[in-house]
């Protein structure tokens, strides 16, 4: 029963947001361990919603695109717990190049897909200049491919508000470092009372499963985020704008555009590189000339977490641990629908989506 099972959750990001608030909501006894260390990926993502044009692994794809097409029940369900400032909005999105073919063979592999998933929406071609129209700082010779079912999130606050949600429904939080043993999960000296430990702690989540004996294939790949701002500009209402290879660009409200990211291997060094910010910086206004004269607000940098394989981790790893991490760049899309299928595996329950190309114990 759900009122009986004691579940502690380890990570801070949004899957171990959406764990809580899954298992909180129908009754569950759920006590979060959140990280302090710097670079979760939640914080720094940029927050693409938009799967359907993936031509990379069959399951990922899948597990993806399930996590979109979740979002709007997700939505609802918060707005019932009174959260409704989640950042998330159906803005479209804009795939765009100077040459119709690269847009020709996403359009074949959309369609192929829309039968099975609506949510795509609308699929239209727009001849050169109308991507400027709709995204102002673009190169007027760019065509695109509209995709309406596209949409942005605000890592930062779909988390925080899973997580005031998963408060609401009495979940205890704490913030510090869990320490996982075979008997169980220790935070400041003590043993917390668990039936069921789930460890979405991301790019950590390699080291804070080590103590059980178990090699899990998941590290951290470094990525540097720009954001900037355009003064007068409407930002909000922009779409998203995905070119043939990085930078991917998106507006946010308060005249804020978002563009990244690198992909680099580079351990869990935190910090932001000339090469890596100048490479996005040149590359962002070869594309969108008209961000030259943006204001140059910050640089986010996240690791995200990278499997060997490409495929997140999900599943039971020992007897009472779970683990639920490494969805990669598609963490804010896959997100919250993993937390959702480990908070049914949490209650003994099957996930409502196929996990088996995601067990964390398979080879490789």
């Amino acid at each position: 029963m759900p009122g009986s099972t004691r579940v502690v959750v380890v990570g801070g990001g949004i899957v171990a947001a959406s764990v809580a608030y899954h298992l909180a909501r129908v009754g569950a006894s759920v006590t979060t361990v959140e990280g302090e260390l710097p670079g979760p990926a939640t914080g720094a993502g940029a927050g693409i919603i938009c799967p359907w044009g993936d031509e990379g692994d069959e399951a990922s794809y899948q597990l993806s695109a399930d996590g979109a097409r979740y979002y709007p029940e997700l939505l609802a369900m918060l707005a019932g717990d009174g959260e409704t400032d989640t950042g998330y909005a159906k803005v479209g999105t804009l795939c765009v190049a100077d040459d119709a073919a690269p847009l020709a063979a996403i359009e074949t592999l959309l369609r192929s897909r829309l039968p099975a998933r609506p949510e795509i929406g609308d699929v239209e071609f727009v001849g050169p200049g109308e991507p400027k129209r709709a995204f102002p700082p673009l190169a007027a010779s760019l065509r695109g491919l509209w995709i309406s079912g596209g949409a942005r999130v605000d890592g930062r606050s779909i988390r925080d508000c899973l997580l005031r949600a998963a408060e609401r429904h009495g979940t205890q939080r704490m913030s510090g470092t869990a320490v996982l043993d075979l008997a169980g999960v220790t935070f400041n000296g003590e043993r917390l009372p668990a039936d069921v430990v789930v460890v979405a702690a991301g790019a950590w989540t390699a080291q804070v499963c080590a103590p059980l004996g178990v090699r899990l294939p998941i590290g951290p790949q470094r990525g540097q985020i720009i954001h900037v701002t355009l003064p007068g500009a409407d930002t909000g209402s922009w779409p998203v704008i995905l070119p043939p290879a990085d930078p991917y660009l998106l507006g946010f409200p308060g005249e804020r555009v978002v563009f990244g990211a690198t992909r680099e291997n580079a351990g869990f060094d935190y910090r932001a590189t000339v090469a890596g910010v100048g490479a996005m910086l040149s590359a962002a206004t070869e594309i969108a000339p008209g961000l030259a004269d943006a204001t140059l607000v910050e640089t986010r940098i996240g690791f995200r977490p990278a499997t060997a394989d490409g495929r997140a981790l999900l599943g039971t790893v020992t007897d009472g641990v779970i683990v639920a991490a490494g969805n990669g760049a598609e963490g804010l899309t896959a997100g919250p629908w993993t937390g959702r299928a480990a908070a049914a595996l949490a209650l003994g329950e099957q996930p409502a989506t196929d996990i088996a190309p995601f067990d964390p114990m398979r080879d490789g």
